[in-house]
């Protein structure tokens, strides 16, 4: 089986967590090796974040189908209206995103 990018940095994260805790159980009399892996445990993870926002930006580019409007009762109850524009929408309403107890805005 092959290991996806996520799965080498991931264990590349632990084997530095591990060497930073180990060092840091050995002495602390030599700080100089403790700062050294843990620099380079913070550009592990500065590298791991930076892909993982990568990829969920070019995952979220992709186009998807809106699924089908279903009004189920217990789904967006107005017992009153909001205070600002019609009442029924929401302070910080998407219409390409939200839904309306009555359906889609843009059909």
């Amino acid at each position: 089986m092959r290991e996806t990018w996520v799965d080498l940095c991931f264990r590349e994260i632990t084997l530095e967590l591990g060497q930073v805790r180990s060092g840091a159980r050995r002495s602390f009399t030599s700080s100089a090796h403790f700062e050294e892996g843990s620099g380079r445990l913070w550009r592990t993870l500065t590298f791991f974040v930076a892909l993982s926002m990568l990829n969920a930006y070019l995952k979220s580019r992709e186009h998807q189908e809106r699924l089908e409007f279903v009004p189920y009762p217990h789904l967006r109850i107005r017992t009153k209206p909001f205070p600002w524009r019609d009442g029924n929408h929401t302070l910080f309403h998407n219409h390409h995103v939200n839904l309306l107890p009555t359906g889609c805005e843009d059909e």
